[in-house]
């Protein structure tokens, strides 16, 4: 699985990073998380407002930070086959 947060390294980009990470640790996954600093690829997921987050090339959250127990939800969802 890939994850990546969306953002120009904003405090809100930042804290969507912190959420995820812990998110993937509760879960004891091994997903990789790569940050996406580049306006122009961010504007290719079609994201108007960041930070964003995107799963296995899926815009799931975009223009706020959820809780981590939300993105816990969105992994697991994602994850399930």
């Amino acid at each position: 699985m890939l994850i990546k947060v969306l953002g120009p390294g904003c405090t809100n980009c930042k804290n969507l990073e912190r959420v995820t990470r812990e998110a993937l640790a509760e879960l004891g996954s091994d997903a990789t998380i790569e940050k996406v600093e580049d306006y122009g690829l961010i504007m290719g997921y079609g994201v108007m407002s960041t930070p964003a987050l995107v799963i296995d090339e899926k815009v799931v959250v975009s223009g706020r930070v959820p809780k981590t127990s939300e993105v816990r939800e969105l992994i697991a969802t994602a994850a399930a086959p």
